[in-house]
């Protein structure tokens, strides 16, 4: 193996020599602490990337409101809302030349196709809050001054529905079969990235060094890449959606579930995607943000916020999610399963087109917006 030198004071020199990795938690822990060890200076020379941790080990289910099969040992994102899934192994793991490949891009295709960017939010936010930190001032340091965190969070939604995604192999040693599979993947994928990132680790006298090189970066598909167009949806666009889409009863159900919001007098956040058009009821109470369910034009589908609400005073206790999901399950033609109190189920919001039916579910959302007021 190769060295490195140390020159420390004046005079001395000690000699750094690689070496392995005692575990492959060591590498994972080293990451998750500092994720400047991505390079993002090598991914991107002239916009060096910087790091945003969700979590380690972010879960990921196998199928649309299926339970979570596998999980991903790091999920960042970049300041650009590029999601960034990690998979760290050891040289020793004989899975890292192939099966690991495998293993990755079944997780990135499930990703793309079953994590809503509000999960990815509620993730954060119960990370900072579990290490006794504040998730707005994290998110506001990352950002630049001249971008709100709304903003961020649209930007992650349209990349996630672009398939925009980067996919990056970590390992002490990055051998070559891996190597040429990530340089080859990452020239013929797109918008999607393929890299690898060798974290080597030197050790001698008492000191430690770790050296970072970025592989499989390619500049002719950094050069052809193209700037996403965004666009800022509301109601006359999204409900011209829905129904071009999805028909005339999905567009009745949206407009009626709007209606009774506006008379509930919460907060309604309309998407920035470039493809599919949404929007999020909010409420504000003692300076916390309470998001209550999301819409939208892909699936005209209400996708409500059990696995959110766990996060949230009154619904951190089971017994009260249970009671709400008791409630939306009373409502005809609604049908949740038992293990949906801490999941993201789904309910047609072609239902709402019924008589009767969006006063029902309207009556739950009150509820529940009343709740939150007490706490």
């Amino acid at each position: 193996m190769g060295g490195i030198y140390l020159i420390r004071g004046d005079d001395e020199l000690v000699e750094l020599t690689e070496q392995a990795y005692d575990s492959e938690d060591i590498l994972q822990k080293l990451l998750a602490d500092h994720p400047n060890l991505l390079a993002g200076d090598q991914i991107d020379s002239s916009d060096p990337r910087r790091w945003l941790l969700i979590t380690r080990e972010m879960k990921l289910p196998s199928g649309e409101g299926e339970a979570d099969r596998w999980s991903v040992d790091h999920l960042f994102l970049d300041q650009d809302g590029i999601p960034t899934l990690v998979e760290v192994k050891r040289s020793s793991d004989t899975r890292l030349r192939r099966e690991v490949v495998g293993q990755l891009l079944e997780y990135a295709a499930n990703a793309v196709a079953y994590w809503p960017v509000e999960r990815i939010q509620a993730e954060f936010e119960y990370r900072c809050e579990k290490a006794k930190q504040d998730p707005d001032s994290i998110i506001g340091a990352f950002l630049s001054e001249d971008e709100d965190p709304e903003t961020f969070w649209e930007h992650v939604r349209t990349n996630l529905e672009a398939g925009k995604i980067r996919l990056v192999f970590v390992a002490d040693v990055i051998p070559s079969e891996l190597r040429r599979i990530v340089e080859f993947l990452n020239e013929q994928m797109s918008p999607a990235d393929v890299i690898a990132v060798e974290v080597k680790q030197y050790a001698g006298g008492g000191e430690r060094t770790l050296i970072p090189r970025v592989i499989g970066v390619s500049e002719r598909k950094a050069a052809r890449k193209e700037p996403q167009v965004k666009r800022r949806w509301d109601e006359d666009s999204l409900l011209a959606e829905m129904e071009r889409v999805h028909g005339s009863q999905a567009a009745v159900g949206a407009t009626r579930l709007l209606e009774g919001l506006r008379a509930l007098g919460v907060d309604i956040r309309w998407g920035r995607g470039a493809k599919y058009g949404s929007f999020v009821p909010r409420v504000f109470h003692n300076g916390r943000k309470h998001q209550l369910f999301a819409v939208y034009t892909d699936a005209a589908r209400i996708e409500l916020y059990f696995f959110y609400y766990m996060q949230r005073e009154p619904f951190t206790d089971d017994e009260k999610r249970r009671i709400l999901l008791d409630k939306f399950r009373a409502i005809p033609g609604v049908s949740l399963p038992d293990d949906a109190v801490d999941k993201l189920p789904n309910v047609p919001l072609k239902l709402l087109a019924q008589d009767g039916i969006v006063k029902e579910f309207m009556s739950v959302i009150r509820w529940l917006v009343e709740e939150i007021r007490k706490t």
